[in-house]
């Protein structure tokens, strides 16, 4: 049989910022309706809710001294570090985020240079060859950098390439917002590289999909809901009931095509990490996965989908990079692999866009 090149996860590193953020912690916020009408409730009771329907109890923030770039960098770090590799040798750098290096002291978006440049400076690679670029495409951002990753592998051009994701939500969420309880900031990197085989490992195939048509502003910036503000600041805005429709309509059904592509079953499937979005949207896209395979929820594993987002919250990008180095490294309770195991990996945002891929253990 002839040999072919495939794409594998060879390390992997996370930053999970030292900030804990509990729900508590919201209690004295003025929380307004997107009209500007302040929310009659208890803070109390929408605590409760917000808990009861994403499963988030706390959450991380970076310190007042760092920025998306530095984060980004330290998740690098760790995953050259575990692949064992000289990071001269890295053919390409993708970073996944969306609203750049944004300080504590001016919340501005700042792209110039590129965050994959300024992590590439940072790591203090010499190597003019090593190609580092941003890629901005909402929380599936870092899945469609292992997605070009693997083309850019298959294609001959490349042999070991750095996917980083890194985002500091909490620079761009309004407080006056109860959306904003979701939001975190965190990193995650792996590195990609090419493996010969007679048989298919590592990233077998992927689907994407792009919802622009009636779907591009469920996720936008705006200004803060207070009324009496005179903050011009952009925060990050969600349309959150067509939002969670959106993902329930499109993701169960690229995640089923990219099964069926290759000619698997939905038993073959061991983990499914799909992006901590919010854990009631999580469980509702899984169980309308497995009912499109006419398998009833009571029948789903228990463990098949692993979760962080209770500890860790919504941090976009790098909710999936950093579930798998932690599952990966042997740090989630109950959850484990083997050898030729199948793997999905999904996510949803901004956009809107919807991707997937098919992993299989080597």
């Amino acid at each position: 049989m002839s040999m072919k090149y495939f794409s594998i996860i060879t390390g992997t590193g996370s930053y999970i910022p030292e900030q804990i953020v509990k729900n508590e912690d919201f209690l004295n916020n003025v929380f307004y309706d997107p009209t500007g009408a302040k929310i009659d409730k208890d803070n109390t009771e929408i605590i409760e809710k917000f808990l009861q329907i994403t499963e988030i109890e706390e959450r991380r923030y970076v310190n007042k001294n760092q920025v998306t770039s530095d984060i980004g960098f330290f998740a690098a770090e760790k995953a050259i570090k575990d692949a064992k590799i000289n990071q001269e040798e890295l053919d390409y750098i993708i970073v996944a985020h969306n609203f750049g290096d944004v300080r504590d002291d001016n919340r501005k978006v700042d792209l110039v240079p590129s965050i994959a440049s300024r992590i590439k400076a940072k790591l203090r690679i010499k190597n003019p060859y090593t190609v580092a670029y941003d890629l901005p495409f909402g929380c599936p951002g870092w899945l469609q950098g292992i997605i070009q990753a693997d083309y850019f592998i298959k294609s001959g051009d490349a042999k070991k390439i750095l996917v980083i994701a890194t985002e500091t939500l909490s620079r761009i969420s309004d407080p006056h917002d109860r959306d904003s309880m979701l939001y975190s900031d965190g990193a995650g990197a792996v590195i990609i590289e090419s493996k010969e085989s007679d048989k298919p490992i590592g990233i077998i195939t992927h689907k994407t999909r792009s919802d622009t048509y009636d779907c591009a502003y469920l996720l936008k910036m705006g200004k803060t809901y207070n009324p009496d503000s005179k903050d011009d600041t952009l925060f990050i805005k969600m349309s959150g009931r067509k939002l969670y429709e959106y993902a329930l309509n499109t993701v169960p059904i690229l995640v089923k095509d990219c099964i069926e592509k290759i000619d698997l079953k939905i038993e073959d499937i061991k983990k499914v990490f799909i992006h901590q979005a919010n854990a009631k949207m999580d469980y509702a896209m899984l169980n309308q996965l497995f009912k499109l395979f006419n398998i009833k929820k009571k029948e789903i594993s228990k463990n098949i989908m692993p979760m962080i987002i209770e500890k860790i919250g919504n941090n976009s990008v790098a909710t999936l990079p950093i579930l798998y180095d932690l599952f990966a490294k042997g740090k989630l309770e109950n959850h484990s692999y083997n050898i030729d195991d199948y793997f999905v990996f999904t996510s949803v945002g901004a956009g809107m866009n919807v991707n997937a891929i098919i992993y299989k253990m080597a």
